[in-house]
């Protein structure tokens, strides 16, 4: 995969796509957000060949960049066929999930705890220029205050429990996705309405855990 082939890039998304819905992925609004962002433009050269196969990929810092297959459910359930309004994504990671969520959300606020993969991020979104998506170095368990409350919040790293403040910043009719467990973890759904939240839990996941403080 090379950039200098956007015509190999293209037919290798659309092959996601549709492996993507064999798998079960039916909201169409996600689909093509996915097919319309390069994956393979957020990994190293050597594993972009790879950048498209369903798993999780190493971007450095110990961390990876999820399957498509997760990225997608995570968000469907997000979603579930509504907008996704102001959101907050908690692991930016190399930028990859932010740039979807730029197609389905009307402003993105993405933290990230390590410098080195903020600096990532940014780097691979500038040639894109979403003006919705804004990256910030922050403490994700920590949530972001100041932009609060979220419509959407969706996190990137398994957690031991809920973080109260990610829960706290989530406003009334809004739903939150995260990863909780240690050695086996699971998709926590939160849905709140007032001061009532609902919890459902869904798919067995692989994360790396969700670490306080900034690097």
């Amino acid at each position: 995969m090379r950039a200098s082939d956007p015509g190999q890039a293209s037919r290798a998304r659309a092959r996601m796509v549709e492996r993507l819905r064999a798998q079960g992925i039916r909201d169409e609004r996600v689909l093509a957000a996915m097919q319309a962002v390069p994956r393979h433009a957020f990994v190293d050269e050597g594993l972009a060949f790879s950048a498209y196969d369903d798993t999780p990929l190493p971007i450095g810092f110990q961390q990876t960049i999820s399957q498509p297959f997760v990225v997608a459910r995570m968000l469907e359930l997000l979603r579930n066929g509504r907008e996704l309004g102001r959101t907050l994504e908690v692991g930016a990671g190399c930028g990859y999930q932010a740039a979807v969520l730029s197609l389905l959300a009307t402003e993105v606020y993405a933290v990230e705890r390590i410098r080195g993969l903020l600096d990532r991020a940014r780097a691979n979104l500038r040639p894109l220029r979403l003006p919705n998506v804004r990256l910030k170095l922050a403490d994700g368990s920590l949530g972001l205050p100041e932009a609060a409350p979220f419509d959407s919040i969706v996190v990137a790293a398994a957690a031991v429990g809920l973080p109260p403040a990610l829960k706290e910043q989530l406003a009334s009719g809004g739903r939150l996705i995260i990863p909780v467990g240690g050695a086996e973890q699971r998709l926590l759904l939160i849905e709140r309405q007032g001061n009532t939240f609902r919890e459902t839990w869904c798919e067995a996941v692989r994360f790396v855990p969700l670490i306080a403080g900034t690097d």
